[in-house]
């Protein structure tokens, strides 16, 4: 009985496939998030990420560890919050927005996703060549600038004058600035740029509108506009104009529309560059991408509000329409 035993077990053995031998031993990884912003302000992203990781293989709590790390908000947390991460420690660093701005230098791989431009930024000699131990993905995509203003045109036929309020110090802000003027100078538009770096700039630049009030206000998107999306859209309704911007979350505010990249299906593209990384590949060799998907949100509530008709081919184009 005991042969037999030995026998049964020594084949049983035998039969295991090979894959689930190799997942038996297969080291678990463990890798960083980190991000200047608060948890609830990520949490849709946070989970097409984590999504896009479950759909690579990855089993949250078996073969992968998250370790979340939020700066709240608070300026300069996010050295000492990386530093953290590199002690615990971790197979690979994601950076958020801003965060992957304010990076300490890393020995390890950082995968980053943010609304600059790479190449402005520092990261990257062009998309396709990343520098040092950095890659991943941007939300920039210059085009759609003038995209915006199109769709603004159509719904304002006798649109002839739209303010740009943008932050300066926003690497690639330059970029999205002259790509607006361009399209302002082919649809017939004066362009009035603004810079509002700070508070006080903008306070400055809400002020100087006033006095003068554009059309329209085309708004950039960054961390300081989110920050500040309320006081510019609600200065836009005050003075019975539109506002459009790139991110749905200045139409949930208020925004008459916008267009711009899909953001949850950026986020969950994250998990290619996590898991090539995790599997051998230099950061460096990996392209940075751009958005490939967008989405049109539109606030019916606000276009109501200013009297404004939405051509019944944009409402049918709209991914989202806010009633």
């Amino acid at each position: 009985m005991h042969r037999r035993a030995f026998l049964a077990s020594t084949l049983a053995a035998t039969l295991v496939p090979q894959s689930l031998a190799a997942q038996s031993t297969e080291r678990a990884r463990r890798i960083g998030w980190v991000t200047a912003q608060t948890a609830a302000s990520l949490a849709p992203y946070v989970e097409a990420f984590r999504q896009g990781l479950s759909e690579r293989g990855y089993n949250e709590g078996q073969t992968l560890t998250i370790e979340y790390r939020y700066g709240e908000g608070i300026d300069g947390r996010v050295p000492e919050l990386a530093r953290e991460l590199t002690r615990l420690p971790v197979d690979l660093i994601v950076a958020q927005g801003t965060a992957a701005l304010e990076l300490p230098p890393l020995d390890l791989p950082v995968v980053f996703v943010i609304s600059a431009d790479p190449v402005s930024s520092g990261f990257a000699d062009s998309l396709a060549k990343p520098r040092g131990n950095k890659s991943g993905l941007t939300l920039m995509a210059v085009e759609l600038n003038g995209k915006r203003l199109d769709l603004l045109k159509e719904i304002v036929p006798d649109l002839r004058r739209v303010a740009i309020v943008g932050n300066p110090e926003h690497p690639g802000a330059h970029l999205e600035r002259g790509f607006s003027e361009e399209t302002g100078r082919q649809l017939g538009l004066r362009i009035d740029y603004f810079p509002t770096e700070t508070q006080d700039k903008l306070a400055d630049s809400l002020a100087r509108m006033a006095d003068d009030p554009p059309q329209a206000i085309s708004i950039l998107a960054d961390g300081f506009a989110i920050q500040n999306r309320k006081t510019i859209i609600d200065f836009a309704m005050s003075k019975h104009m539109p506002a459009i911007s790139g991110w749905p979350i200045f139409a949930q505010s208020g925004a008459l529309f916008t267009y711009g990249p899909k953001l949850t299906e950026s986020y969950r593209r994250l998990a290619y560059y996590v898991d090539r990384i995790l599997k051998g590949a230099n950061p460096a060799d990996l392209p940075i991408e751009q958005p490939t998907t967008f989405e049109f949100t539109i606030n019916m509530r606000t276009a109501k509000t200013l009297n404004l008709t939405i051509p019944s081919s944009l409402l049918a184009s709209a991914d989202r329409v806010i009633e």
